[in-house]
């Protein structure tokens, strides 16, 4: 009986050598793997940050309203203006604001989520935290601006309550208040920290999660209290989770310009200069060099994190 050769085609050939190459070679398997997402990040990623650069050197005609295409500098002059300085101020200091507070919030959440949930009521908890972000962002927006309205369900029951004066005392303050909740800065750090909370909670968890239960029974052995344990090995040992998840609040709120848009009254921040600069006005030179600003303080941000350990929890 002769072999059957039909199944040893050059083509089968070609692949067994390859598959052998590969397999040998183990960089160049990993070379083939890394250069198509490395290509998509520097041509895409890399070329447009570069290009949003480049455009920041060149001016607008303000008579013709047309891009000047010559080098200066005189967008990154105008950033430092006290106006635009004091939009780059505000929304840093939002942005830091609401770091704290989902931090504050979700601390709690993702330890009991991490050392006392079990089974069913872990997975409830799971989808709690997550279910928010399974619906659409703008319908989430728009639900908080009919909860912060005059007439919303929050007045109505702080009125039931009783407690209408302690609303009105807060939108009396100058810094936070406004005609209303869903009109004023309170509102908007308000819903900031609602849409970012998630992502707070999630990284905190994950590294509550690390720490091992032989640490806290040695720490009780040792005689310590439950409130030395908690500074001195389960907020050190989480610390790279809330630098994790506060990557996500702080850089998301630092570049929003629907929420303050949507929830919000006059006050203007970074993002919404850099759309109405980019969108209304047509000045695209001086929002490309606008939008470098967050880039240099997430940057700053990022560096800060990276010395927290913030990456090992992502």
């Amino acid at each position: 009986m002769k072999p059957d050769h039909s199944s040893f085609s050059p083509h089968t050939g070609v692949l067994n050598r390859l598959s052998t190459l590969l397999y040998t070679r183990r960089g160049l398997l990993l070379a083939l793997l890394l250069t198509p997402p490395l290509l998509w990040f520097g041509v895409v990623y890399l070329g447009s940050l570069f290009s949003l650069l480049a455009n920041s050197f060149f001016r607008l005609d303000d008579f013709t309203g047309q891009v000047v295409r010559e080098v200066g500098l005189g967008n990154f002059i105008e950033i430092f203006t006290p106006t635009n300085l004091d939009v780059a101020l505000r929304s840093t200091v939002m942005a830091i604001l609401v770091t704290l507070a989902c931090s504050i919030i979700g601390f709690p959440i993702a330890f009991y989520m991490a050392r006392h949930a079990r089974g069913s009521q872990k997975a409830l908890l799971y989808v709690a935290v997550m279910l928010p972000l399974w619906s659409s962002y703008l319908v989430r927006l728009y639900a908080w601006k009919l909860l912060l309205a005059k007439e919303g369900a929050i007045s109505w029951v702080l009125s039931s309550l009783h407690l209408q004066w302690l609303l009105d005392g807060l939108l009396s303050m100058p810094v936070v208040g406004g005609s209303s909740m869903s009109f004023s800065p309170l509102g908007t750090f308000i819903v900031f920290v609602y849409m970012w909370l998630p992502f707070m909670i999630l990284p905190i968890q994950a590294a509550i999660e690390r720490i091992p239960g032989s640490y806290l029974e040695a720490s009780s052995d040792l005689g310590a209290t439950p409130s030395q344990t908690f500074r001195k090995v389960i907020l050190p040992l989480a610390m790279p989770g809330i630098a994790a998840g506060s990557i996500f609040s702080f850089s998301l709120t630092l570049g929003d310009y629907i929420i303050p848009q949507v929830i919000g009254n006059s006050t203007l921040y970074i993002g919404q200069v850099v759309y109405r600069q980019q969108g209304v006005a047509g000045n695209l030179p001086f929002a490309a060099a606008f939008s470098i600003v967050p880039i240099i303080i997430i940057g700053i941000y990022l560096w800060l994190a990276k010395r927290k350990g913030a990456f090992d929890a992502i």
